[in-house]
C-alpha cells in the first residue's frame, strides 16, 4: 500500500543540509549562543522580506503576541478580540498577557474571522483586535483596520500560519500595528526548535517588545519592568536565515500541490477551501470539510495517507476556558467537528498528490458505512 505522510520535512531539509551544517559549525565555533549576530542577521532579513521596519525574535509564536499586548500596555481589566475558531494560543496568549478573550464566530467559507460580527463584540474595555491570518491567507484587513480605527483600538496579525501570505499585494505582517510570528518546525518558515518574532513598524513598541522579552532590560542589569525571558537563540537563528532564502519557493510549490486538489478533487461530500479574492494563500494548511469526517479519516487511513484535524475543540469548549462553555459559536462549532486538513509539503511527489486526489474521489460514506455493518 503507499503511504502519504501528512507532511514530510526531509525534502526540504536534504536540499539545504550543507547549508544547515556550515551554521551549526560557524555558531558553534563562535561559542556566542544568545543574541549574537546570526539573530541580527535574521531580525534584519526578516523585517526586511515583511516590509516592515523592525523584527525582535523571541521564543514562540505565542510569547509574540503576549510581548506585543505588554507591549502596548494591554493587560488586566482590558479586552482582546480574538476568532473563535483559531489554535489556542491565541486565545492563551491574550490570557497571559493578564487580559480576557473575547471570541467572535468564524465564516465557514474561508475559516477565517467574521470581521461584520466584531462590532458587536467591543465594549469599553475593548483594547486590540487579534486577526488571526489562518491555514495561509489573511482576514480582511481593510474592515479590520477601519474597524479599529473606529473605535482606537490596536490591529495584531497572528500570522504563525502565514509567512509569507499577500492580501492586496502586501505581506502579510506589514498589515497592522505588529504581527506575531511562530518558527515552529511545521511551519512554512519553520525553525529546527521552537522560536518566534514580532514584526512592526511602531519603533515604541519594538523597544518595549525588546525590553519585556530581555528580564525588563534593555541595559543588562538595569531591569525597568517585570519582564520574561523570550528569546530567539543564535542556533535557531542561523537555520532560519538559511530556511528564510527558500520561503518564496516552498511557498509556491505548496500553491502548486493546492491547486491541483482545488482542480482535480470532485467528490460531493467534500467542501473544498476557498480563497479571499484579495489574497495570495500560502497553504500552510489544506483543509476540506466533510458532514462525516471520522468515515474519510478513517477510509483516508486504511489507504496510507496520514491526515490531521486542525481543531477539533473549539476554545470555548476547551476546560481550560471553561468560564465560555455556555457560549456559541456556530460556525467554529461546525468548522471543528467537520475540518480534516490533508498532505500538504514542500516536495510532495506527483505521484502521491494524485493518489490522495484518485482516492478522495472514490470516497463514499454510504460504502463506508456499509463496510462498517458488514465487519
Amino acid at each position: 500500500m503507499r503511504k502519504v505522510p501528512f507532511a514530510d520535512f526531509q525534502p526540504l531539509h536534504n536540499k539545504i543540509e550543507e547549508e544547515i551544517a556550515q551554521q551549526f559549525q560557524e555558531v558553534y565555533r563562535s561559542n556566542w549562543f544568545i543574541n549574537g549576530k546570526k539573530v541580527d542577521e535574521f531580525e534584519e532579513a526578516f523585517a526586511k522580506y515583511c516590509n516592515s521596519k523592525y523584527c525582535i525574535g523571541c521564543g514562540n509564536g505565542l510569547e509574540a503576541i503576549e510581548l506585543i499586548l505588554k507591549g502596548f500596555d494591554i493587560g488586566k481589566n482590558d479586552e482582546v478580540i480574538v476568532c473563535a475558531h483559531t489554535f489556542i494560543a491565541s486565545a492563551l496568549a491574550i490570557s497571559k498577557a493578564g487580559a480576557t478573550p473575547v471570541l467572535v464566530d468564524a465564516k465557514l467559507d474561508y475559516y477565517l474571522m467574521d470581521v461584520d460580527k466584531i462590532e458587536e463584540k467591543i465594549t469599553d474595555k475593548t483594547k486590540a483586535i487579534v486577526a488571526v491570518q489562518l491555514y495561509g491567507q489573511a482576514c480582511d484587513m481593510d474592515k479590520i483596520n477601519t474597524i479599529a480605527k473606529k473605535y482606537n483600538l490596536k490591529v495584531i496579525e497572528d500570522a504563525a500560519q502565514s509567512h509569507g501570505s499577500l492580501y492586496n499585494g502586501a505581506k502579510v505582517g506589514s498589515l497592522a500595528d505588529a504581527a506575531a510570528f511562530s518558527f515552529y518546525p511545521g511551519k512554512n518558515l519553520g525553525a529546527l526548535g521552537d522560536a518566534g518574532c514580532v514584526v512592526t513598524n511602531d519603533e515604541h513598541l519594538a523597544k518595549k517588545v525588546r525590553e519585556y522579552a530581555n528580564y525588563g532590560a534593555i541595559e543588562k542589569y538595569h531591569h525597568n519592568v517585570k519582564g520574561m525571558n523570550s528569546r530567539l537563540d543564535e542556533m535557531q537563528a542561523a537555520f532560519l536565515n538559511v530556511k528564510l532564502k527558500y520561503l518564496d519557493e516552498t511557498n509556491q510549490f505548496r500553491r502548486q500541490v493546492a491547486e491541483q486538489y482545488l482542480q482535480n478533487i470532485n467528490n460531493k461530500e467534500i467542501i473544498l477551501p476557498q480563497v479571499a479574492p484579495t489574497n495570495e494563500h500560502v497553504w500552510h494548511i489544506f483543509a476540506v470539510r466533510t458532514q462525516e469526517r471520522e468515515l474519510l479519516q478513517n477510509y483516508l487511513a486504511e489507504n496510507g495517507i496520514n491526515t490531521v484535524i486542525h481543531y477539533p475543540i473549539p476554545i470555548h469548549q476547551q476546560l481550560a476556558y471553561q468560564e465560555m462553555s455556555q457560549e456559541s459559536y456556530p460556525n467554529a462549532e461546525e468548522i471543528a467537528n467537520t475540518v480534516l486538513s490533508l498532505p500538504m509539503y514542500y516536495g510532495m511527489n506527483q505521484e502521491d498528490i494524485e493518489y490522495v486526489i484518485n482516492t478522495i474521489n472514490q470516497y463514499s460514506s454510504e460504502k463506508e458505512k456499509a463496510k462498517i455493518l458488514h465487519k
